[in-house]
């Protein structure tokens, strides 16, 4: 697929007053950002693609478009508009254990998980909010993250007036999801700015203005302002991903269960249905392949490519139903395999563990012990898979950023 237009970083994080690596085409774009005292950057992505479609409808009648708005909101630095975070004064002063058994009842209730699926345990790491200190800047921290998504759905309102502005929006599909589970983590006191700012090229080490931007999750210092670089920590990623357990990094399901939304007009009629047919990232792309009748091509340049990996979602958009295909997780050592109700996790460098994704999606009870076969049938597949789409091993990755000096960090986040 060749894209003709891009605005974007080409880093996966950075400062949303100054972005590192902004780029549009292929030129860097620092500049706008710097010149610019209004300029954030989660406001920039949702101009840039409401403009996109506007442009395309003027320029392109008639011809369909395929747009990746990717945000990096809520992913840290904690940077937010101050009457944002206004509106979510207090909103979180019950604290995160409080808050936990109030999302998991609210989520029963609408029906996204069952009753059966227990609430986990809560990270040993953070003790309970009534034992915490510092909670005003707690609360802050967690205050500035919800504004973080307040502006990006903000955003996304306005990319979706820009497709009914164009007489769009009945056959666009609209597809939404986040890319991995809640980030736990914390930006210690004693971070290396070198690290963020040269070997990870995430940060500026100055604001536009010229002021130091401190770094570090340092309770005397509010988070949302430019010169300040924090993240909100294991507790409220606990909350983030309530019931589940543990964060980004891992493929248990707190790492990699995220909302999906799917809104199409024209065909999909099932309007604010739920559908518990479970798959996963490789199925947008069969899914937009299914949708469009495009076809997958076979080789590049000269070079063959690997089959899709996928499953269409479509058949789901009527009706829920069952997947039978296997779908295959790997992040760092960490690694999982599902097959209808089962699933096979490792937190690596832990051994393989067993779940009933249907009695026990919170995984909480392992049946590796009772089902020694299935294990062993279910690590094949793994490793068929791993071989087919070249996997590389978390000690290769560890030696390939060692040689490019930015390991130091990615090894303090453990």
């Amino acid at each position: 697929m060749r894209f003709d237009e891009f605005y974007g970083t080409i880093i996966g994080a950075g400062s949303f007053y100054w972005p590192n690596t902004l780029t549009r085409g292929n030129e860097n774009a620092e500049h706008e950002a710097k010149e610019d005292p209004n300029f954030f950057y989660t406001d920039a992505i949702s101009t840039e693609a409401a403009d996109f479609i506007h442009r395309h409808a003027k320029e392109h009648a008639g011809t369909p478009f395929f747009q990746y708005v990717a945000y990096t909101a809520p992913h840290w630095p904690l940077h937010a508009h101050p009457e944002d975070i206004a509106k979510y004064k207090g909103r979180f002063d019950a604290g995160w254990d409080e808050l936990r058994e109030e999302r998991l009842s609210r989520m029963i209730k609408s029906g996204l998980i069952h009753p059966d699926w227990k609430l986990t345990d809560r990270d040993p790491t953070p003790p309970p909010w009534t034992e915490a200190e510092e909670r005003a800047w707690l609360a802050r921290c967690m205050e500035v993250y919800a504004a973080q998504i307040d502006r990006m759905d903000q955003g996304i309102g306005r990319v979706l007036k820009a497709l009914e502005d164009t007489g769009q929006m009945d056959d666009t599909l609209v597809i939404f999801l986040s890319d991995n589970g809640a980030c736990a983590e914390d930006i210690p006191e004693d971070v290396s700015p070198q690290a963020l700012v040269e070997e990870l090229m995430i940060a500026h080490a100055q604001t536009r203005d010229g002021r130091p931007v401190r770094f570090g999750n340092i309770p005397e210092i509010m988070p949302g302002a430019e010169d300040i670089y924090q993240s909100y920590g294991v507790a409220w990623a606990n909350l983030s991903n309530t019931p589940f357990r543990l964060n980004k990094h891992w493929v248990h399901e707190g790492g990699i269960a995220t909302p999906l939304i799917l809104h199409w007009p024209a065909q999909i009629t099932a309007g604010g249905e739920l559908r518990h047919v479970p798959g996963q990232l490789p199925d947008i792309m069969a899914t937009i392949l299914d949708v469009t009748g495009a076809a997958y091509p076979q080789t590049h340049d000269g070079n063959a490519i690997l089959p899709c990996e996928g499953v269409s979602l479509a058949p789901s958009f009527p009706e829920d139903g069952e997947r039978t295909e296997p779908m295959f997780w790997e992040h760092e050592g960490n690694a999982a395999v599902r097959v209808g109700q089962w699933k096979l996790v490792r937190k690596y460098p832990g051994r393989w563990e067993l779940y009933d994704m249907e009695a026990d999606r919170t995984e909480l009870h392992d049946l590796s012990a009772d089902h020694p076969e299935r294990v062993q049938e279910m690590i094949g597949l793994y490793q068929a898979w791993a071989e087919r789409c070249g996997v590389i091993l978390r000690e290769k990755i560890l030696e390939l950023m060692k040689a490019q000096g930015a390991a130091a960090f990615w090894e303090e986040e453990e």
